[in-house]
């Protein structure tokens, strides 16, 4: 984890905003996994084409805030044929947390 990386990635509202609505996904988007096979469970995944409707941006856009947050540590992604879901990366934003609250 680099705090600097999370900072820039969280500098952007429409960044900020994707990790809030991740926080709740069932509330903040549609039921997600139409496209997992029945065997697979990404529990708190939801689909890019889902979070860039929700942010109302384009989907290049969309990819490369959720890429920053990725390799900010923020994110966790999985990939299923075409199909991307992501969710929070919650021992990470801990861990952030804990600098946060410690060091700053």
């Amino acid at each position: 984890m680099e705090p600097i990386d999370i900072f820039k990635a969280l500098s952007n509202e429409t960044r900020l905003n994707i990790l809030l609505w991740l926080k709740d996904p069932e509330k903040h988007f549609p039921k997600q996994g139409a496209h997992l096979p029945k065997e697979v469970s990404y529990k708190g995944g939801v689909c890019v084409g889902d979070i860039q409707e929700k942010a109302k941006v384009s989907q290049s856009t969309v990819s490369h805030y959720l890429n920053m947050m990725q390799k900010a540590g923020l994110l966790e992604s999985v990939r299923y044929g075409q199909w991307t879901y992501y969710r929070r990366n919650e021992e990470a934003i801990s861990q952030f947390a804990e600098y946060f609250k410690t060091e700053i």
